[in-house]
């Protein structure tokens, strides 16, 4: 097997055993959750097909529900996530044959345009999901909140976690 492969399939593990273990069990002043599996989607590179992009992305999302007993939101949210990633992209990075091939990272990127990249799905991942478990926009306020507290909360965790990686590969 190839062995970015066997690193992508590590990482999917892991990131589901961090949030389903530890993340879940975190709520900041009940307003605050980090959220930091999406990091696998987020990780992934931008060359891959929209197919796998995408049936990935639901196998993450579902996963995650089985084991937070969330039916369906984030299996929902990180196949819209997925659908984001590629535009999302291609606004801070521009299009040539240098920038298709990469995996987005610190190291790829540069700290300013992954931090833009990071933040920006970071905020549509928790607003989509934050949105879709409340259902009706009546709550508007509260769905804000929750959405920019754990945005804030999920992009300094996942770039953490990133300087990480780096630092050890």
């Amino acid at each position: 097997m190839n062995k970015e492969v066997l690193q992508f399939a590590a990482l999917f593990v892991v990131m589901v055993l961090v949030q389903v273990l530890i993340c879940n069990h975190i709520a900041l002043f009940n307003v605050a959750m980090p959220i930091v599996f999406i990091y696998f989607i987020i990780r992934l590179p931008i060359s891959l097909s929209l197919s796998v992009l995408f049936s990935l992305s639901f196998l993450l999302g579902v996963t995650v529900d089985i084991f937070s007993d969330t039916p369906g939101v984030n299996a929902l949210a990180c196949t819209l996530l997925a659908a984001f990633r590629r535009p999302v992209y291609y606004a801070y990075v521009p299009r040539d044959d240098k920038t298709k091939d990469l995996i987005p990272s610190i190291s790829s990127l540069g700290v300013g345009v992954y931090c833009k990249y990071l933040i920006s799905l970071v905020g549509i991942y928790c607003f989509l999901v934050f949105s879709i478990e409340y259902f009706n926009f009546a709550d508007i306020e509260e769905i804000v909140l929750l959405s920019a507290s754990s945005s804030l909360l999920t992009f300094l965790s996942l770039l953490a976690f990133d300087c990480l990686i780096i630092t050890k590969s």
